[in-house]
């Protein structure tokens, strides 16, 4: 096979690839735990993990194991027939979830319109809401996808802008605002659709009580919560899912990202019969929804999380990389804020500092690979499996590039 060099490979992207993305100018060739490299044979840190798709780090051997085992045996039969391996990875999915049933889908988008559209038959079936009537309410900044209809609920421009027209049914109120979501509340809202912590937003950590209150509202007013995990979930904020900081026990809860292992898009959604039993056959699926070879790849990625302890991990070493960062920021002319849960953390910057993205190419330079957010905010999302020694040679780039 002909060998290129990041440079050729970056100007062949540019010419056949469609603009949509501005990619760090970094080419990935190779990957292992928290280390990727690039053709030229340089290291780096991944501080991004595929925006929390590979919490169990770049090829774990246990999900690789199950891809490749998998494989040799059966791939693809489609929900027209029964397989082995998907009524094991709801029954698993289920029990860990603490839900009765999952509705399995390949994309987070495609588990956010999944939910959407359970919000809104239930209304219509169970809670016997007029035809075409049911609102769901969203929150301002939020991030669900990139679908017709999620864009269609987004504030962000980039994301939302020429896309009409637009689907209706959504009310969208300020993040980590109860009293506008309770009077926003009308006979026709079925739904709330909330993001634990807003990722793409800037890793945006709502007051303590937030989401217990929108529990609380929900039933009142016999509304179903959906909590998109999809960024948050399986690990990455030290709880198994985000939600569980509080006391609130969803009706919904959205599956995506890390549930793949970072090998194979896999998405769920999962709620109780009395939810997700408004589906009958025929109206909703997915030809690659459930698939044996997506099944075998969660269910060990899942059981990756669980037997390594990485909520645990994420937890005390995300208090650990704060800590410093918040050291640094006392001594730094350039930082705002730090924020973050578990291992979900960003850099706020001062408007004196200047655009972000100049921050990251200087730690690309120096080995860290990181995103920035809007042109203000810098995002560090490692691998789980990322050890203190790890982070104390993070620290070291960082402080060369912010201090």
């Amino acid at each position: 096979m002909q060998k290129y060099s990041s440079q050729e490979l970056m100007a062949i992207e540019h010419k056949y690839g469609a603009h949509n993305y501005h990619p760090l100018e970094v080419v990935i060739s190779k990957a292992d735990g928290i280390w990727v490299e690039d053709p030229e044979g340089k290291r780096y840190i991944d501080m991004l993990s595929a925006y929390s798709a590979v919490n169990q780090g770049h090829r774990h051997p246990a999900v690789i194991k199950a891809l490749k085992d998998q494989a040799d045996v059966l791939t693809l039969t489609s929900r027209a027939f029964f397989n082995d391996r998907w009524p094991l990875f709801a029954r698993k999915l289920a029990e860990l979830t603490g839900k009765e049933m999952i509705l399995p889908m390949n994309t987070g988008a495609e588990a956010v319109e999944t939910a959407i559209k359970t919000m809104r038959k239930w209304g219509y079936l169970v809670k016997k809401v007029k035809a075409d009537k049911a609102e769901i309410i969203v929150f301002a900044d939020n991030f669900h996808g990139r679908t017709t209809t999620i864009v269609s609920f987004s504030t962000d421009p980039d994301g939302h802008d020429n896309y009409g027209p637009y689907t209706p049914g959504f009310k969208i109120v300020p993040y980590d605002d109860l009293p506008a979501v309770e009077k926003a509340i009308n006979k026709n809202t079925v739904g709330i659709l909330v993001e634990p912590i807003q990722g793409e937003a800037g890793v945006v950590v709502p007051k303590e009580g937030f989401l217990a209150g929108l529990g609380k509202i929900a039933k009142k007013h016999n509304v179903l919560l959906a909590v998109d995990e999809i960024q948050t979930g399986f690990c990455r904020t030290g709880k198994l899912f985000a939600y569980q900081y509080e006391d609130v026990d969803p009706d919904i809860i959205i599956m995506g990202k890390a549930l793949g292992g970072g090998v194979f898009p896999v998405s769920a959604v999962a709620a109780n019969e009395s939810v997700l039993g408004v589906f009958k056959p025929g109206t909703h699926g997915s030809t690659f929804g459930g698939n044996p070879l997506a099944c075998a790849v969660a269910m060990a990625a899942i059981d990756v999380l669980i037997d390594e302890k990485l909520a645990q991990r994420a937890a005390e070493n995300g208090d650990y990389f704060m800590a410093q960062l918040r050291l640094l920021q006392k001594r730094s002319d350039k930082i705002k804020l730090v924020r973050g849960k578990g291992l979900l953390i960003a850099i706020v910057l001062k408007k004196s500092a200047g655009k972000a993205r100049q921050y990251t190419t200087a730690l690309k330079t120096r080995g860290l690979l990181c995103k920035e957010t809007h042109d203000w905010i810098i995002r560090f999302a490692p691998p789980l499996v990322i050890t203190r020694a790890d982070i104390d040679f993070a620290m070291e780039k960082i402080r060369e590039v912010l201090g």
